[in-house]
């Protein structure tokens, strides 16, 4: 169950210690008297510096009879307290208080009321009629009404008087009963008689025990009445029964019997209550007035009077009867009838923070029974499985406590149900429930889902594109649980991270800073902290690793052979056979994996199948015997293709043609010559015209020579002589073709792939010249000319016609009467000759 009315929960402290303070005050004090100083009494006189003190009251049983000053602890009266009224007819009239002090300990203080004597007794009546016969004997007694005091204990009823006649007829006998009630009874001193004296006239006075006394009085009339001779007789003059509480109406206490030894009317016994008993005794039990039956009629409460006292009248029906009594004491016997009442004493409002240590004060718990003896004894647990347990105070006090540490995140709220039993038979228990909520510290850090978050993004990328997610939890709530996200300071080669990625800050969603280039930066990593809002904060990390794919963005780039214009000239030798590499195609590809894997093919110009290409390595290979005398010059498109998606290529023609040096060496015959001619034809050309342009130098450089100084020590013509005799007298040596022999230049090689054989052409002739052999030669030359000239031993005479001369009337047999133009090294070709322009050394 639940409590009816706001239950408020502490907050937690370290420790709690609970404190009695008993205080009296008198009654009927103004308002403002000062009961006590709890401070004082207490010990709470100093508290820490910049603070004040406090007593706030929990719990107060006369919130408008008394209260307490929250700063300074004084105890005061708010109204006149009357005692009566308060308490009634409860000889212990006591206020109860909870104070708790400076949020630190429980002050529980009792106030007791003073009574003081400010009533007098009084009797239900101003007077009281008795008849008695005349043949009363002596000693016979009559039971008189009883006088009230609200006063008590020492103010309240001490003694009864009677004010005597002047032949002391009668006397006053003080009984005092179980529960400590003073009562007279009326005694007869001597036989009366009617005849003399029929009226007495007496007065009752009530005095209590004040120090200045109060009295009340009660005027009682005797009526002698003539002789009934016998009067009713019980059986005991006392009776002490035991009657279980909550007897069901009905029951039967007692079966009276009175007898009368008189005959007829004066021998009827009629029984009744004696005239002064209360009405609360008449409303409990019942009396038959014929058969003397005693029966409960009402509600037993040994709570309420655990000791019931009444007396019982018999009187005969005759003339002036004289009636007889006895005394009933009822002794209630307490049954485990009343549940344990728990009831909860608020100390602070609010939750318990999940940081409180153990032992910390939940709250105060006050658990009664209205039941005595076993019935009344309690036993108190905490039900369940729950932090905390209950540790027995005084006064039916019990403070809750907790018993191990508290954690939020594992429950936030625990429903916490005491039990209160007693022991009794059979044992009653009851219950009652309050929610204990835990309050949040910031004892938990956020933890990522990952301590390494892979991520990745195609290169090209835009810059702001979203690339993915980092996620961190902080089981705490409210700001102690809201994480926020950022990079923490690092460096990608020499560039700042926030360069390159930067970080939501709510949501930890990672953003490109720049567009990413695979080929310059294949991955990158950087660490993301999560820190909560507490107050200190929190924080963790976790990696982010950033992996760039590679996406097919570059061209291949062919690097072999040199291109110009995407075309390359590859001279090749006859009857090479099936398998002859004449070229290797070589290209790159800056992208990696599939779009950097490569793969070769010709596309144009082998429909005859002549040559055939390495797809992996790019070798070209003759595939044909006599693929010169099908096609002496052809042109492949070799395309260079990746496997990117979607796939890149490029292309490169290949020029193939006929090395015509290696005919002239073989003396081919005249078929071949005659096939040399229509191939060769444009070689032939360019090299004559080239000779004739070497010729024209080298006749400048002998003309200049002569008129230089003999002592100059450059080597001339005349030089010449010494090393090649004249063949007349005063004539110079002429110089053959035959005789100059070019030499390659010491400069730079090119790429062994891009070199290309120069041949001889078949017949060249020339005008006679004489020329310095070591002279520089003119700066218009290109450097890939020939740097050097060097004779040839051969002292063949070159006749002095020039190059008028046709190509169709020389003949094939007068070899040494031409020129040779030794075979060079490799040069590069030139992809700006076209055609059947072959570049080469001269």
């Amino acid at each position: 169950m639940r409590l009816s009315a706001p239950v408020f929960l502490l907050l937690w402290v370290k420790a709690l210690m609970l404190k009695n303070l008993n205080y009296s005050v008198p009654e009927e004090q103004g308002p403002g008297t000062v009961i006590g100083n709890i401070a004082k009494d207490g010990g709470y006189g100093t508290i820490e510096r910049g603070k004040k003190s406090n007593f706030r009251v929990l719990e107060n049983s006369a919130p408008h009879l008394v209260d307490v000053d929250p700063e300074s602890g004084l105890i005061f009266t708010k109204q006149r307290i009357d005692r009566e009224t308060l308490c009634r007819r409860n000889p212990k009239c006591q206020l109860s208080m909870e104070v708790f002090a400076n949020d630190k300990e429980i002050c529980m203080i009792k106030i007791d009321i003073q009574d003081i004597n400010d009533n007098s007794p009084s009797f239900p009546s101003d007077h009281v009629n008795i008849d008695i016969s005349e043949n009363a004997a002596a000693g016979t007694r009559f039971p008189l009404t009883i006088a009230h005091d609200s006063d008590s204990g020492e103010n309240g009823i001490k003694t009864y008087q009677v004010t005597r006649d002047d032949y002391n007829t009668f006397s006053l006998d003080l009984k005092v009963r179980g529960d400590g009630t003073i009562y007279p009874e009326l005694v007869v001193q001597r036989p009366l008689d009617r005849e003399d004296q029929s009226h007495h006239t007496l007065l009752l006075t009530a005095v209590d025990g004040g120090e200045y006394p109060r009295s009340g009085s009660m005027q009682i009339n005797v009526r002698v009445t003539d002789s009934n001779d016998n009067s009713p007789v019980f059986e005991k003059s006392s009776y002490v029964l035991e009657i279980p509480e909550n007897s069901p109406p009905g029951k039967i206490l007692i079966d009276l019997n009175a007898t009368d030894q008189d005959e007829g009317s004066n021998g009827q016994v009629v029984y009744s209550f004696t005239g002064y008993a209360s009405e609360r005794i008449q409303d409990l039990f019942s009396i038959d007035p014929n058969t003397g039956v005693i029966k409960v009629q009402g509600e037993i409460d040994f709570e309420e009077n655990p000791i019931i006292e009444f007396d019982v009248q018999a009187k005969d029906l005759g003339p002036n009867p004289i009636p007889g009594h006895c005394k009933i004491t009822v002794k209630v016997l307490d049954k485990n009838d009343n549940l344990p009442i728990i009831s909860f004493v608020s100390v602070r409002q609010g939750a318990i923070s999940e940081a409180a240590p153990p032992e910390s004060v939940i709250a105060l718990v006050r658990v009664t029974d209205k039941d005595s003896g076993r019935n009344g004894q309690l036993q108190c647990r905490v039900l369940g499985n729950v932090p905390f347990r209950l540790q027995e105070n005084n006064d039916n006090f019990y403070t809750l406590l907790t018993d191990r540490p508290l954690d939020r995140e594992t429950k936030d709220e625990y429903n916490v149900t005491i039990v209160a039993r007693d022991n009794g038979s059979p044992s009653l228990n009851n219950s009652r429930s309050f929610t204990v909520k835990i309050l949040d510290e910031n004892d938990n850090a956020p933890r990522f889902t990952k301590t390494l978050y892979v991520l990745q993004v195609p290169e090209n990328n835009i810059p702001g594109e979203y690339l993915g997610s980092v996620v961190a939890h902080d089981p705490d709530v409210g700001r102690n649980g809201t994480v926020s996200y950022s990079i923490l300071p690092s460096h990608i080669g020499d560039v700042s991270v926030y360069t390159y990625v930067s970080v939501n800050p709510t949501n930890g969603a990672i953003y490109a800073s720049r567009s990413f280039n695979y080929e310059q930066t294949k991955s990158f990593e950087f660490k993301v902290q999560a820190k909560d809002g507490g107050s200190p904060h929190m924080e963790s990390t976790s990696t982010v690793r950033v992996n760039i794919l590679d996406v097919n963005d570059n061209l291949p780039v062919i690097i072999l052979p040199l291109l110009q214009n995407d075309t390359a000239e590859i001279p090749v030798p006859r009857n090479v056979g099936i398998g002859y590499i004449i070229a290797t195609v070589k290209a790159v590809d800056h992208d990696h994996g599939e779009s950097g894997h490569l793969t070769y093919e010709i596309t144009e110009g082998n429909d005859d199948h002549l040559f055939e290409i390495d797809p992996v390595g790019g070798e070209v290979r003759t595939a044909h015997t006599l693929w010169e005398e099908i096609a002496p010059v052809v042109e492949l498109v070799v395309r260079v293709t990746d496997h990117g998606k979607p796939p890149l290529s490029a292309v490169a023609k290949l020029i193939i043609k006929v090395n015509t040096e290696a005919m002239a060496a073989g003396g081919s015959s005249a078929s071949g010559e005659e096939q040399h001619w229509d191939v060769s034809l444009p070689l032939v050309v360019t090299l004559c015209i080239i000779s004739v342009m070497l010729l024209a130098v080298m006749t400048a450089i002998a003309v200049k020579s002569k008129h230089q100084d003999k002592d100059a020590g450059n080597y001339n013509c005349r030089m010449a002589e010494y090393s090649n005799p004249p063949v007349g007298k005063g004539k110079k040596k002429r110089i053959n073709k035959s005789d100059i022999m070019l030499v390659q230049s010491e400069m730079e090689e090119r790429d062994s792939a891009s070199r290309m054989n120069v041949v001889s052409s078949p017949s060249l002739i020339t005008s006679p010249i004489c020329f310095d052999y070591q002279s520089p030669l003119p700066l218009t030359l290109p450097r890939s000319e020939v740097m050097y000239l060097k004779t040839t031993p051969n002292s063949l005479t070159v006749p002095r016609s020039g190059c008028h001369s046709s190509f169709a009337g020389l003949n094939t047999d007068t070899q040494p009467n031409r020129m040779s133009v030794i075979q060079t090294e490799n040069f590069s070709s030139e992809p700006n000759y076209t055609g059947s322009r072959q570049p080469f050394v001269q």
